[in-house]
């Protein structure tokens, strides 16, 4: 029950205010003149006014309702290394039990994992909690607790604006004494040409006090699978050559050496990705004559414009003798010396097309094509009848990097070309539009009808043709690759005949495989990162393959199951559960994934710290506990719970308070005139008598 006075006026208030600025004047007016009675006088009038006020008791029920306290999880990344998950769940089962002895106060359990992504780069406590305290009326709100390392990327900058009149608290998980090292990067290139180096700048940054003068170690890994290590000083921007050895993304790993009684060396460990281009690409082209297949060669090549062609069809032979003087041919010398002597190692690719060994080019020169296959370079040999001759260039240096022998026979009949079992898991030749037809079936494209009949010394067998005879034979020499095309008919496709087929994807690939290009590799292991996970994929010509191995970037290790996409390809997939750098391994392979940004906020500072809450503590009378317990360190103390009626400090050494709100809810109220009726009339009455009787004296 609560009382009070409560006046319900018989008049309105303008009125009523009239009525008492009047009765304040003659009572001004009767103690001026001093007349006997004025303060009996004044009296009557004090009683008129009451009665017109019509003052009332006012009783109420009151229902009594419960404070309400926040506590925020911090459930971010930062807050999973180090001990900290285990210790703030220490925290959360200590404060439940002495919630448990304070009565009249409800919990609102929050847990704040920076967003929703299952990755988040933040820690993003304040937006969670103005959530919260959307669905919390601010008159019941006792306080905040915070359970965080402190590192907390959304404090409010303007403490006005803060949303709640509360004391806000915070029980951090860790101790003053800890530290972290980390990398960072300062600038890294998005692309670069093939054969070049970028410059990547990197600084190793430390929290230890007086840090900055240790030595750091770092270790580098390239695309070329080199490692280099160098010293360094913390606080110093290094910089790194990125060197790019192929096409397409390469890769540069950047890795700071761990101390003991580091946090975590999740930070320690960068990966810097770009992409390879080419300039462009040089392609020699000689054609041993002309014939029908030559301009598709040609017109697959021109027509993509980062490649730059040299071809040469020989037209006249030293042993074609008819006659003519030099000086009146139109024909082009073909400058054998210059090409295959000073300019070989610039070409990317040289592609023998019905070539012969008819004394255009000297041995020695074909004894440098062997050489240059050897130390990186790519040959294709497209052959036709003249492979089967004795002029064939098996019979040259040459042989000795060719995977296909000849045996002096051509087969001249219609087939169709056929995808080998090797060759369904081959990249070049793997999903061909037409060749997945059904088991023991003709593909859907069109017959050929030429074949050199050849045995695959070595290197692999993709396609074949009748009689089950090599077709297209793929292998790697030394540094370099050679690949054998045992028919000219691949110009069929272009032209259309029977439906034509996949020429251009076939040729396209086969020139790119021997270019090294990194998504057509036999054997490889990518991992791709978006918001929903790591995808884990590997090509492998093997029929089987096991597990994907990931180490998080809390080191956590994890392995993911791999499930068949297609012949020779397998793919994985794992949520991210946290952001930064992720390394994969099967297989004697490895890649990295990174989830979330390079340079993550989560990772970039992880030592605890009360720097960033100190001015939203100070301004709600909240304070901050180290409370231990984390990376080795002795756990310390809960503070004691108390609550406060009214007060500008909520916090002390050893305890921490919640406001107690005496909310309530009214649940019936009920009005007792005071001064109405006949009492009104008596004590009006009266006190006249009384000024009649003091006047007649």
């Amino acid at each position: 029950m609560n009382w009070t006075v409560e006046f319900l006026p018989y008049l309105p208030l303008p009125y009523l205010i009239g009525t008492g600025a009047l009765a304040f004047i003659i009572a001004v007016i009767l103690m001026w003149r001093g007349r006997r009675g004025a303060l009996m006088r004044i009296l009557a009038l004090a009683l008129l006014i009451a009665g017109l006020a019509n003052p009332n008791l006012k009783q109420e029920q009151r229902e009594p309702l419960s404070n309400i306290a926040v506590v925020i999880l911090d459930k971010s990344a930062s807050q999973r290394i180090a001990g900290r998950a285990e210790r703030s769940a220490e925290i959360r089962a200590d404060l439940t039990e002495r919630f448990a002895n304070i009565p009249n106060l409800e919990i609102r359990w929050v847990e704040s994992s920076g967003g929703s992504s299952s990755a988040a780069e933040e820690t993003t406590l304040f937006a969670d909690l103005d959530e919260t305290l959307s669905n919390v009326p601010s008159e019941r709100l006792a306080g905040v607790i915070m359970v965080t390392d402190g590192q907390i990327h959304d404090v409010p900058a303007d403490i006005q604006k803060l949303s709640f009149d509360a004391p806000l608290h915070a029980l951090i998980a860790g101790t003053p004494e800890e530290f972290d090292n980390r990398l960072e990067i300062v600038s890294s290139p998005r692309f670069g040409l093939v054969g070049s180096e970028q410059i990547v700048e990197v600084r190793a940054i430390t929290s230890r006090a007086g840090g900055q003068s240790r030595p750091a170690l770092l270790t580098i890994r390239r695309a070329d699978q080199s490692e280099e290590q160098i010293t360094v000083e913390f606080g110093q921007v290094v910089q790194l050559p990125f060197p790019f050895p192929h096409a397409g993304t390469t890769l540069m790993e950047v890795e700071l050496a761990g101390e003991e009684n580091e946090l975590t060396l999740a930070n320690n460990r960068v990966a810097l990705q770009a992409e390879g281009v080419r300039e462009n690409l040089r392609v020699l082209l000689v054609s041993g004559e002309p014939h029908a297949g030559e301009r598709t060669w040609r017109n697959l090549l021109r027509s993509d414009a980062s490649v730059d062609l040299v071809h040469f069809t020989i037209l006249r032979p030293p042993e074609k003798q008819d006659g003519t003087p030099i000086n009146q041919l139109s024909l082009i010398a073909f400058p054998t010396r210059e090409l295959f002597s000073e300019k070989l190692f610039d070409f990317d690719l040289i592609i023998f097309d019905r070539y012969q060994r008819r004394g255009v080019l000297p041995l020695i020169y074909l004894d440098n094509v062997a050489r240059y296959v050897d130390e990186g370079g790519a040959v294709l040999v497209a052959a036709g009848s003249d492979y089967a001759s004795e002029f064939s260039l098996f019979t040259t240096p040459l042989s000795r990097v060719l995977p296909a022998q000849p045996s002096g026979r051509v087969i001249e009949a219609p087939y169709r070309p056929k995808i080998t079992d090797t060759g369904e898991r081959h990249p070049v030749t793997a999903d061909l539009r037409g060749g997945n037809a059904e088991p023991n079936a003709e593909p859907n494209w069109g017959r050929w009808f030429r074949l050199v009949d050849s045995s695959a010394s070595e290197g692999m067998v993709v396609m074949n043709g009748p009689e089950e005879k090599p077709l297209l034979v793929l292998s790697r020499r030394g540094k370099g690759r050679v690949a054998t095309f045992l028919s000219d008919h691949v110009w069929l496709w272009a032209r259309g005949y029977e439906g034509g087929g996949p020429h251009s994807d076939l040729l396209r690939r086969l020139s790119h495989w021997l270019m090294q290009e990194p998504d057509l590799e036999e054997e490889y292991l990518r991992a791709t990162a978006d918001r929903k996970g790591i995808t884990v994929e590997r090509r492998s010509m093997s029929d089987e393959v096991g597990e994907a191995t990931i180490t998080t970037p809390t080191g956590e290790t994890l392995t993911v199951p791999m499930e068949e996409a297609g012949p020779g390809l397998w793919r994985g997939t794992l949520d991210a559960s946290e952001p930064g750098l992720h390394k994969i391994n099967m297989d004697d392979l490895s890649a990295v994934a990174l989830v979330g940004a390079a340079n993550s906020r989560e990772f970039s500072k992880v030592a605890a710290t009360t720097e960033l809450l100190d001015p939203v503590l100070d301004s709600t009378g909240g304070g901050a506990f180290w409370m231990g317990g984390t990376n080795g360190a002795e756990a310390r103390d809960m503070p004691r719970l108390t609550m406060l009626q009214s007060a500008t400090r909520y916090h002390g050494a050893n305890w921490l308070g919640l406001s107690d709100r005496e909310a309530y809810v009214v649940e019936g109220v009920q009005y007792t005139p005071m001064l109405t009726g006949f009492l009104a009339l008596a004590l009006f009455l009266g006190m006249i008598m009384l000024t009649w009787f003091r006047e007649s004296r």
